[in-house]
């Protein structure tokens, strides 16, 4: 296996809150980067694992690139852009950040709608110094324009789900633990990445659907499915979902049930989250009737719960957890407070032929 290049990530301001949630991601999970140092002047100092969830990691948050750099070595490769603004474009100090990185011979890691690779500046400095710029979202062909042709009902394994109650509440983070953990029983689980996090992360299989031309998402979706399906033959497919199916600004979760058609669906909620992220002036829907509306959509059942645990303290998490079990009759956890056991546990359950797999 080639060794993870060394990367820093940019977070100015927003490591640890929502729109940070690529810099958040790849903090807890990179297969692709070493994530050698995340530059955030707020947070400076302090070991990111820890600002994150209590538990150093060894991964130092610097005051600026000059900082991180010296700090790091000359052995960072890449400069990641960690953040996901609601604008989907660069500030001023952004560009030029990304221009000294450039000087500094790092090649560029952009998640943003706004592309580097169409900016005549960033373009001809990126020559100059003699390093590459990835846009991730950027079609990178004419080929990601395949319409839904109904190749995903040849994929004859289960495929889940984790969809939520609004943008960055882990629903990235929740697929990846129960692949994880999936993989860990000894099942092939494959996880299909639907956005650039995930992508930026390493993810084999998938694609930023948010990028795509809407007439083509739910194919370009189906295509990443029966790509995987042909490649790996996987006993299960863990599907990443992206925003909320009730969300108004968001349509990706609609395209990712009728892409992927998946036969059970996990909820990732933040009880304490009282309005939409971004959205301050609209509430965050109704658990229940979330819910409601992913089964009816989806005509596949909710089979489990995640809490993302923000603003919770210890004993609300726990009460909480024990209230929605009782409440919806699911298994519901926290899988980074806790573990993914009782999903496991229940997507067995349901899909009884992985334990025959399993038994085999």
């Amino acid at each position: 296996m080639t060794e993870a290049a060394s990367a820093i990530v940019y977070c100015e301001d927003f490591f640890g809150k929502m729109d940070g949630k690529t810099a958040n991601g790849l903090t807890r999970y990179s297969d692709k980067y070493k994530i050698a140092g995340i530059i955030d002047s707020t947070k400076a100092g302090l070991d990111a694992g820890e600002v994150l969830d209590g538990k150093p990691n060894g991964i130092k948050i610097f005051k600026n690139i000059f900082d991180a750099l010296e700090g790091t070595g000359d052995s960072i490769k890449y400069f990641i852009y960690g953040m996901a603004p609601l604008s989907g474009s660069f500030s001023t100090e952004d560009s030029n950040i990304i221009f000294y990185a450039m000087e500094r011979k790092l090649n560029i890691i952009n998640g943003l709608h706004e592309f580097l690779t169409d900016n005549d500046s960033f373009v001809k400095k990126a020559a100059e110094c003699n390093v590459k710029l990835h846009d991730i979202r950027k079609q990178q062909n004419s080929k990601q324009r395949n319409v839904f042709n109904g190749d995903i009902f040849k994929v004859n394994c289960p495929r889940i789900a984790i969809l939520g109650t609004d943008s960055a509440v882990g629903k990235r983070t929740t697929s990846v633990l129960i692949t994880k953990a999936l993989q860990a029983l000894g099942l092939n689980t494959v996880m299909i990445a639907t956005g650039q996090t995930g992508i930026i992360q390493g993810a084999e299989f998938g694609v930023p659907l948010d990028a795509l031309t809407e007439q083509f998402i739910s194919g370009e979706m189906e295509k990443a499915i029966f790509t995987a399906w042909k490649s790996k033959h996987p006993d299960i497919m863990i599907l990443e979902g992206q925003g909320s199916l009730s969300h108004p600004a968001y349509l990706s979760s609609c395209f990712i049930i009728r892409g992927g058609q998946p036969d059970a669906v996990i909820v990732q909620h933040p009880p304490k989250r009282e309005k939409l992220g971004d959205y301050p002036d609209i509430n965050m829907p109704d658990l229940k009737e979330e819910i409601k509306l992913i089964e009816v959509f989806s005509k596949a059942p909710v089979i489990g719960i995640t809490i993302n645990h923000e603003n919770m303290s210890d004993p609300e998490l726990a009460q909480t957890i024990k209230d929605y079990e009782k409440k919806f009759n699911v298994p519901t956890t926290d899988v980074l407070k806790f573990n993914c056991d009782s999903l496991i546990k229940k997507i067995l359950t349901v899909f009884p032929q992985l334990k025959s797999k399993l038994a085999a």
